[in-house]
């Protein structure tokens, strides 16, 4: 066995798979459900040899708090009590989890700019394995409007700060940008204003 097959057959995710299953009923805009959103997740880290459970364990269920609060099993102290990464795990989620503030949502660009800026490496690398799985569906959603601000968010919060966290996922959000950006533009083109 290979150290890094090591690493991973010491990890268990099963409990946290089992969480995420929450999230199979909940559509995406691309179709398909969130459940298969943080499965890719984590694949993508997986990808790039991230072998920390903690983060694995944080991408199958990144989205949870978000998509599916409220529904039985989805509360910090189940979380917490999953395994002994629970708490961290728990902690990391919040970490890329908009916020809410007496039930007003965080913008986006402050939510963004909170995880790329002041999150920990973790929440960063999470938050670029989410954005290129996000892009990867971008290339079945039929709202240009909704693809058109999605990729201006990649661009303004997220790509700056991608090289120093990962440069490899920079290379990738970088090529993956601007072939969905040339994909709008073919799709929708823009209209003269002559």
């Amino acid at each position: 066995m290979t150290d890094p097959e090591k690493r991973l057959a010491g990890i268990t995710l099963a409990p946290y798979i089992f969480k995420a299953m929450a999230l199979i009923g909940v559509r995406r805009k691309a179709g398909g459900n969130m459940f298969r959103h943080q499965v890719a997740t984590m694949g993508i880290l997986l990808d790039y040899k991230i072998i920390d459970p903690v983060l694995l364990k944080a991408a199958v269920i990144h989205d949870l708090f978000e998509d599916a609060v409220g529904l039985p099993g989805v509360t910090r102290e189940e979380i917490v009590a999953l395994d002994s990464d629970g708490p961290e795990v728990y902690d990391l989620v919040m970490e890329v989890t908009i916020r809410k503030t007496n039930g007003v949502e965080e913008p986006k660009r402050d939510f963004l700019t909170r995880v790329m800026h002041t999150g920990s490496p973790r929440a960063k690398t999470l938050k670029l394995a989410d954005r290129l799985s996000n892009l990867f569906s971008l290339g079945f959603v039929h709202d240009a409007e909704f693809v058109s601000r999605y990729l201006e968010e990649t661009r303004a919060y997220i790509l700056p700060c991608a090289e120093e966290i990962n440069k490899d996922m920079h290379r990738e959000l970088t090529d993956l940008l601007a072939d969905r950006i040339r994909k709008l533009e073919e799709r929708w083109p823009r209209k003269n204003d002559s």
